[in-house]
């Protein structure tokens, strides 16, 4: 599976692909398959979001998870600070080993 993910112009949130416009929710993020290169261009263009690119990440019952740990900090936020980071949806996500 492959996501796509960047930062927000505006408020340099971490932000994921829906495939209709950015969410600061990892949970949202939706596979882009092949269609990686054409999304980024576009989304390059209109200049919302700084520096996408994308990932790779394994689909699970809660949503994408990306596979690589630095985009799991990304998506989580800090390791040893659970108080600090944005609280997704998922009630498992400060129980996994990172």
């Amino acid at each position: 599976m492959k996501i796509l993910t960047g930062n927000d112009l505006k408020t340099g949130d971490v932000t994921w692909w829906t495939g209709q416009d950015w969410s600061r929710h990892v949970e949202d993020a939706v596979d882009v398959e092949d269609h990686a290169d054409t999304i980024l261009r576009e989304e390059e263009a209109a200049r919302r979001v700084n520096v996408p690119y994308v990932i790779e990440a394994e689909q699970t019952e809660d949503g994408p998870r990306p596979a690589h740990i630095k985009d799991r900090v990304r998506a989580l936020g800090p390791t040893v600070r659970p108080d600090l980071t944005l609280k997704p949806a998922d009630p498992e996500a400060g129980n996994w080993v990172i």
